[in-house]
């Protein structure tokens, strides 16, 4: 009888992704509900980087870049709302600034990083 029934040893069993994802949504919440600008940008570059990592290891996708650009244009419409609708100006510029690095990774990933590259 085997002791793990199902699993192979060239699988991995656990993911870092979820660690990140929930370390990403309070940083950025702490950061957003308190105006603390650097904290509100890393958490939320933490938190849509892990999705977009999450989504390329599951195999949905071929590369992360065009998820990440996705949440990137999410973030840039969520934070012009906040900017302009709402009246949130601190919170919707970190909104933004967030989205616009998230969309500079997506763009210089897409174009830089070559896909036959060798994992380590």
């Amino acid at each position: 009888m085997d002791d793990n029934p199902g699993l192979s040893e060239q699988y991995r069993t656990a993911s870092p992704w979820p660690l990140f994802v929930a370390l990403g949504i309070p940083v950025s919440e702490i950061g957003l509900l308190f105006d603390l600008f650097p904290i509100a940008v890393g958490g939320l570059v933490l938190f849509c980087g892990s999705i977009a990592g999450m989504i390329d290891e599951v195999g949905y996708v071929e590369a992360p870049w065009r998820p990440l650009g996705a949440l990137a244009v999410l973030c840039l419409a969520v934070g012009a709302v906040l900017f302009v609708a709402v009246s949130q100006p601190t919170r919707g510029a970190a909104v933004i600034v967030a989205g616009a690095l998230l969309l500079t990774g997506g763009v210089a990933g897409r174009l830089f990083v070559r896909d036959d590259a060798v994992p380590v």
